[in-house]
């Protein structure tokens, strides 16, 4: 049994603006998604780090991606769609894995900067031994609002038992691609997974995790990494 990393990264990322695609803006001297690379390239347990890039992106930084060590791997079948990106992924790594039955793949996303070493092996410690797998997460915090088309509020939505996904999210190799073959247009790994009838475990995360999303994210995530290397 073997752990595999895999990172779709052939989105465009509309919601930052700009030409540049997401994934490739500048964060704290490097590119965004290398500081998910370096994470999980620095993790002892992880076999190998896979990330799925557009068949025709024309951003990826060669040379400075190559400088994170052998563990790296580039695959060029993304697709439109992050879970079509997650499938192909998958396939294309199914002749390099140790035990295609057994072998667990983490998902984690390239706007998630701010993931640790010690993230990822308190998730690889709590899921190795959970036949449907897990993720990362976090409870809500705060009261929900359902609104209106209008922007007004309609309900109010409990919030307990409520959790906010994140990534890695570590399933069976095998199973998350069943999972995605029967559920194509989930926004998350483990939806795919719950479409099959399991119920993955959540691990408790911490907010600094976050994805960036919108610009002042960008600000946000720079903090956290200077301010996380200065203790």
């Amino acid at each position: 049994m073997s752990y595999y990393a895999l990172v779709p990264a052939a989105g465009s990322g509309a919601r930052m603006g700009g030409e540049t695609p997401k994934q490739y803006l500048p964060l704290a001297g490097r590119p965004l998604i290398w500081h998910s690379l370096a994470t999980l390239c620095a993790v002892p347990a992880i076999t190998r780090v896979f990330v799925v890039l557009a068949p025709d992106d024309r951003w990826w930084p060669e040379t400075e991606m190559n400088a994170l060590g052998p563990k790296l791997s580039v695959l060029r079948c993304g697709g439109e769609l992050r879970a079509l990106s997650v499938a192909n992924g998958l396939r294309a790594m199914t002749g390099m894995l140790s035990d295609i039955d057994n072998d667990w793949v983490l998902v984690h996303d390239a706007a998630r900067p701010c993931l640790t070493v010690a993230q990822v092996e308190n998730l690889i410690t709590e899921v190795a031994d959970d036949n449907a797998g897990g993720l990362l997460a976090v409870p809500v915090a705060d009261t929900l609002k359902r609104a209106h088309d209008s922007s007004r509020v309609l309900e109010t939505v409990p919030r307990e038992g409520l959790w906010q996904a994140q990534t890695p999210q570590m399933f069976r190799h095998h199973l998350l691609l069943d999972g995605l073959d029967f559920a194509p247009q989930v926004t998350d790994e483990a939806s795919a997974v719950e479409a099959l009838g399991l119920s993955p475990r959540l691990v408790m995360s911490d907010v600094t995790n976050l994805k960036v999303t919108y610009p002042l994210d960008l600000q946000l995530a720079e903090w956290i990494l200077a301010n996380r290397r200065a203790v």
